[in-house]
């Protein structure tokens, strides 16, 4: 089982503060990895994500970036090469929501969801993968969405950054993979964080969200811990271009 080692790799993973993005970034160092953290609240030092991942005997170094700034995302790049920080993996899991019907939704709401979800998404790995093509290998692993597939109820700007973020994955996959780089997403489908509240709060759509997955549950960040070390791994050097679901089975029903 030696394919799953990440010992010797550095991920660095984006949104690791909470929710999904500190599930993977525990996992990813559970699996031998060092982690570099970044999100835009994260603390320099002493944050609960830093004292999980040092208490598994893997360091960390802690970042922030506001991510719906590209001129941000472009210096937080600049400063990593700065600090001689390479990554082997790349985890593009920062993002954000805004939940307003299509008619009233400010350009606003859809700038800064399309700017946080996808445009610093390319931007970073772009950067980041320029140093991976030299180097002659990574891994990158966005975090996608039902609603890469699905078109959502009142998050049109959030269903469009989810859906731009599979055909991304596709495109540098297509390029990138020659170069010995596997560029892949993961799609949670209703998980338990903060960017879910709304729906676990409304009794009706957390009823009939329930009732829909075969499982009968809602996922958690603990979920995601496989998926994210076998496309971070030896694992997955043959898959490219996908975009695995982890729903409890939402998408079969």
């Amino acid at each position: 089982m030696n394919m799953f080692d990440l010992t010797g790799r550095t991920a660095l993973v984006t949104g690791c503060k909470r929710g999904i993005g500190r599930g993977m970034a525990e996992a990813l160092a559970a699996a031998g990895a060092d982690i570099v953290g970044v999100s835009a609240s994260l603390e320099a030092s002493g944050s609960d994500v830093e004292g999980a991942v040092t208490a598994l005997g893997r360091s960390f170094k802690a970042y922030q970036c506001d991510f719906s700034d590209r001129a941000a995302v472009t210096a937080f790049a600049a400063q990593l090469e700065a600090d001689g920080i390479e990554p082997d993996i790349l985890i593009n899991n920062a993002g954000t929501i805004k939940r307003k019907p299509a008619a009233h939704h400010e350009d606003e709401l859809w700038d800064e969801v399309i700017d946080v979800n996808l445009s610093s998404q390319f931007i970073l790995s772009r950067e980041i993968g320029r140093g991976m093509i030299a180097r002659g290998g990574g891994k990158i692993i966005f975090t996608a969405s039902l609603l890469t597939f699905q078109g959502g109820i009142t998050v049109p700007g959030y269903a469009a950054s989810k859906g731009g973020i599979g055909q991304l994955t596709k495109a540098l996959a297509n390029e990138w993979a020659p170069h010995g780089i596997n560029v892949n997403a993961i799609a949670p489908g209703y998980i338990a964080t903060d960017n879910t509240q709304a729906l676990q709060d409304d009794a009706a759509r957390s009823k009939s969200i329930l009732e829909r997955i075969p499982q009968g549950r809602w996922g958690t960040p603990q979920d995601f811990a496989g998926p994210v070390v076998f496309l971070s791994s030896a694992a997955s050097d043959y898959v490219n271009g996908e975009i695995l679901v982890v729903d409890g089975g939402w998408m079969g029903r």
